[in-house]
């Protein structure tokens, strides 16, 4: 499914600033557009809305886009795998909380602690930046964000698959493949555990390595797999249940 864009006149109208302020968002990373053939700036709708109501995406995003050596915000650390797994605990306690996630909450515990653990094991001894990733969640929102400046798939990847050409190649065989060689694999089957979990929990995951991204959600069928201006040097993933 095709995102929808507009252009730079009704994004800042939605957004309530002025298109010289969009178009310095633009520049700095704040919130990019993408360039039309001839050149004029179209913003995604979906990133809109996010930017507007969600301040853990742009945290987040923020982070991703910081300066090597910036560590994300105290709240929002996880430098390793057992301060991960205290928050990941901490998550299923507020997710039983909740009635309404009575019959989910336990497939929404478990593709997050995959994602998450997934940045630890891939990176292991070769963190480019800060070790560790971005961790967040608000359940009355009904959002969880996790973000790495790790290798990203592709690099991962081509240790066991070398015919990969491009972060896209690399994030459909994550989400389709089963490699031999990958220890994660042997736990959970990575994100294809993840891919299979999401609809029936009814999640919507936006997942993004490098400039490709892909969106889950039960009412997609098919991996759309789409690559974008904004590229990512690690792991972006935002579920929303």
């Amino acid at each position: 499914m095709d995102e929808e864009y507009i252009s730079i006149g009704k994004a800042a109208k939605i957004l309530g600033v002025t298109p010289t302020t969009l178009r310095a968002w633009d520049k700095n990373g704040k919130l990019t557009a993408i360039r039309t053939p001839g050149g004029s700036r179209r913003f995604s709708v979906r990133k809109i809305r996010i930017f507007l109501g969600d301040s853990l995406y742009n945290q987040a995003i923020e982070w991703l886009n910081a300066p090597n050596g910036t560590l994300p915000p105290p709240d929002f650390y996880c430098p390793s795998t057992a301060v991960f797994q205290s928050r990941i605990e901490n998550l299923e306690r507020d997710l039983r909380l909740n009635p309404d996630l009575s019959a989910s909450f336990s497939l929404i515990v478990a593709a997050t602690s995959e994602i998450g653990n997934n940045s630890y094991d891939h990176n292991i001894g070769n963190w480019p930046d800060i070790r560790g990733i971005f961790f967040g969640y608000d359940v009355a929102k009904g959002q969880i964000v996790l973000a790495d400046k790790g290798q990203g798939i592709l690099k991962t990847l081509k240790r066991v698959k070398p015919s990969l050409k491009n972060d896209a190649e690399a994030l459909r065989t994550a989400f389709t493949e089963i490699l031999s060689g990958r220890a994660p694999e042997e736990r959970g089957n990575g994100l294809k555990f993840v891919r299979k979990v999401a609809p029936i929990a009814n999640m919507d995951i936006f997942f993004q390595t490098g400039n490709a991204t892909v969106e889950i959600s039960k009412e997609r069928t098919g991996l759309d797999i789409q690559e974008t201006p904004d590229t990512v040097s690690g792991c972006f993933t935002y579920i929303t249940f």
